[in-house]
């Protein structure tokens, strides 16, 4: 991915955000861009509007989507971001949400030439720890669908934790401890009154709640 021109990092921080909720399927409004970043709804009005006038973003109703530029600079930044994840966790050793948390901060400040040099030293990975995509890699996309979409008594594997899985509290460690990991086998078993999936994976039975399970996405 070629060098691109340098915006604030709160310009990054959106425009990383408006994709990701795409990238989820999710409406990309107002409210929904305040929810992910924890901020107020009137902030994220004055924000579209100073990225609207710098040409990242445009709105049609009350939707939100990235201009050609916005798209280059959100596809930048959620590489690096990525990447960076692989790092902290491939060769650090840091926890899933300790990773995630910790490349908040170096997707910012990253260059050019780190970028490419953790790239090589990874050897060009496709995926961040969570599985999901790497922009600018040759991943491929598995045709996955969620893992309470099967029936019991269906094998599965585990393809992604979905972004909107790892700004939800506890849920990346809680995934991480249960062995729900990219590339992991388990088996669809019973579904709870409370609408939880209990699944068997790595030898372990575990409750997966309704939320999650609709949102985890594996091959069947």
């Amino acid at each position: 991915m070629s060098a691109g021109k340098e915006y604030h990092p709160a310009f990054e921080e959106y425009c990383e955000c408006i994709f990701e909720l795409h990238e989820d399927d999710l409406d990309v409004i107002r409210v929904r861009i305040a929810e992910r970043l924890g901020v107020s709804r009137a902030s994220v009005s004055q924000m579209i509007e100073k990225m609207s006038r710098a040409g990242l973003v445009a709105t049609e109703g009350a939707h939100i989507r990235l201009t050609t530029d916005g798209q280059e600079l959100a596809q930048r930044v959620v590489r690096r971001h990525r990447l960076a994840e692989r790092f902290l966790t491939d060769v650090l050793g840091l926890s899933w949400s300790d990773a995630h948390r910790e490349a908040g901060k170096w997707e910012h400040v990253m260059s050019d030439e780190v970028e490419t040099a953790m790239d090589r030293l990874l050897g060009a990975p496709t995926t961040c720890p969570h599985g999901n995509p790497i922009p600018g890699s040759s991943w491929v996309d598995p045709e996955a669908r969620p893992l309470d979409s099967l029936n019991s008594g269906t094998e599965f594997v585990v393809s992604r934790i979905p972004e909107e899985l790892e700004f939800t509290p506890g849920l990346l460690d809680f995934l991480q401890a249960s062995n729900i990991l990219p590339g992991h086998r388990g088996v669809v078993g019973s579904r709870n009154d409370d609408g939880t999936l209990v699944v068997d994976i790595e030898g372990r039975s575990v409750g997966v709640s309704a939320f999650a399970s609709a949102r985890i996405l594996v091959t069947a």
